[in-house]
């Protein structure tokens, strides 16, 4: 292939030893030059008008294959107000889509329904003949129809560890299902086929590069998931990279856990899809109260919940995937599950020594103070500063469970990086928007856009600033995804995986961030994005 000349450029590099640059080269998909003034000649030439270039972007918690494949069969839930906007979509989907053999949703609001106004009998008026699964905004609950609980006999099904079937006075399943139940049902129901997750692997793919994204962390890889990776990269689909983070479930004793992994890292070494990360759920979320406090829950029904591996099983498997060198990836929620998850790497560290293990806590909603200094050198904060903010339309349940007195510790997100902690951003979608921008203005301001009516900031002495954004996105993204020799900056010999602005976010006012739009976008030298109009 011919070099090309990226010109009339402001790149910002975030390679600290030559931070900014008028002008790269890219020969055999990676950087080969970059300087100022005056460029070399070269014949293919990309014109970037003044506008700024950065590295490309890097998600290191998103759900991407299963969030495409919602994209290709599921129907958009999540700006659903009430039953009939969730009855008449789901009916209009139903019909759009007669040969696939369940009928899916995914993204109807906990702060809109819940286990009292959503089951199986108010499915039932939109399908009876095939089965339905509908999942909320965070995937941790799912409500079925009669149809689905029949197929997959959920109505004499005992709840398994760390599941629970929502049932009636008179013990009978209402069709809501809270988190590990869920995969126990679904493998029980008609499934889609490796046609349908390929198609969901190229539309996630494609909106990610159109909002910049080159590189990608899935924290939740399956059999399933690596087949289909796998077989994108073994047909040259991929456009951009994938890190896979292997479940570990309670059930998993620490050689299982560690045979299982090892054997899905020695399948799927890389570069483009490699397994480098083990993934525990260490509680589950406040929407169906499951988030695992130090305290009760401070609203009226109170209670708690527990984590979901015991502080021994916690240190057992943490020991034994750290000693094998495999990066530990961890959910958390609630305080209590940031505690637990940070004694467990602790006791790893103890037991095999420090190393650059890029050991993850992703989402630390509520974390005790006590412990934001202990992340320093143990875990990088994987975080998803979209959530916060208080949200314009959908009521925030979470924050009356956590109670107002401890809302300085909901994502204090300032706190843990003056304390020392690593940190990278990322969108956990499909839960939310993968869009960086929107992410980044959050971050910056505390609140939603203001083309959506925000409320005032939320806990606003918490934000961030544009450039520890841009890094968590790019240089500290790379690192979390164990690709920051190659990725993550614009440097001599690293892959040319680059993005083209419409606008410079580092010198427009943060509310209007979310605006930005990506012109282009590169992944190894070659267009994957181009903005229509370009």
């Amino acid at each position: 292939m011919p070099d090309t000349l990226i010109h009339n450029a402001r790149i910002r590099t975030m390679d600290p030893t030559a931070p900014v640059a008028d002008w790269l080269v890219i020969r055999d998909g990676q950087i080969a030059a970059l300087g100022r003034g005056d460029p070399p000649a070269v014949v293919d030439r990309i014109d970037a008008g003044g506008r700024l270039v950065l590295p490309g972007f890097q998600d290191a918690h998103i759900h991407l294959l299963s969030g495409g494949l919602d994209l290709a069969t599921a129907a958009y839930l999540y700006d659903v107000t009430d039953e009939a906007g969730l009855l008449a979509t789901l009916g209009a989907h139903a019909r759009a889509k007669p040969d696939l053999p369940i009928v899916l949703g995914s993204g109807w609001q906990p702060g809109v329904f819940g286990d009292d106004t959503l089951t199986a009998a108010v499915l039932d008026r939109v399908q009876t003949d095939r089965p339905m699964v509908i999942y909320d905004s965070s995937f941790h609950n799912a409500c079925l129809n009669s149809r689905a609980l029949d197929l997959a006999a959920v109505r004499d099904m005992p709840d398994p560890p760390n599941g629970h079937i929502v049932r009636d006075a008179r013990g009978r399943a209402t069709g809501m299902l809270h988190e590990e139940v869920i995969p126990v049902v679904t493998a029980r129901l008609p499934g889609l086929t490796d046609a349908h997750w390929m198609e969901g692997l190229l539309a996630g793919q494609a909106h990610a590069n159109a909002h910049g994204i080159t590189g990608v962390l899935d924290p939740r890889v399956t059999d399933q998931e690596a087949r289909i990776y796998a077989r994108a990269a073994a047909d040259n689909r991929l456009s951009l990279r994938v890190a896979g983070a292997a479940l570990v479930t309670e059930a998993d004793t620490p050689a299982t856990a560690v045979a299982r992994l090892t054997a899905l890292r020695t399948a799927h070494p890389g570069p483009d899809f490699h397994v480098q990360s083990a993934k525990f759920f260490m509680d589950g979320v406040y929407e169906n109260r499951t988030a695992a406090n130090l305290h009760a829950y401070a609203d009226a029904p109170g209670g708690n919940a527990p984590c979901m591996f015991t502080d021994d099983q916690t240190r057992a498997l943490y020991t034994a995937l750290d000693a094998a060198r495999f990066a530990i990836h961890t959910h958390v929620i609630g305080d209590a599950a940031a505690r637990r998850a940070v004694d467990g790497l602790a006791a790893a560290r103890a037991a095999n020594g420090p190393w650059p293990a890029q050991h993850q806590l992703a989402h630390l909603q509520l974390v005790d103070s006590a412990d934001l200094a202990r992340l320093q050198g143990l875990a990088t904060a994987n975080i998803q500063p979209l959530w916060a903010r208080f949200d314009p339309t959908v009521p925030d349940i979470a924050l009356y469970m956590i109670g107002q007195d401890r809302w300085p510790d909901v994502y204090a997100f300032r706190r843990m990086l003056d304390a020392g902690a690593d940190w990278c951003l990322s969108s956990d979608w499909a839960v939310s928007t993968l869009n960086p921008f929107e992410i980044i203005e959050t971050a910056i301001t505390r609140q939603a856009r203001q083309c959506d009516s925000p409320k005032e900031p939320f806990q606003p002495q918490e934000s961030l600033t544009i450039a520890e954004c841009v890094k968590g996105y790019t240089v500290n993204a790379a690192r979390a995804c164990w690709r920051d020799h190659f990725t993550g900056m614009l440097r001599p010999g690293f892959s040319a995986d680059l993005i083209l602005l419409d606008r410079d976010v580092f010198a427009i006012p943060a509310s209007q961030i979310s605006e930005t739009r990506v012109l282009l976008t590169l992944f190894k030298g070659r267009e994957v994005w181009r903005a229509p109009g370009l």
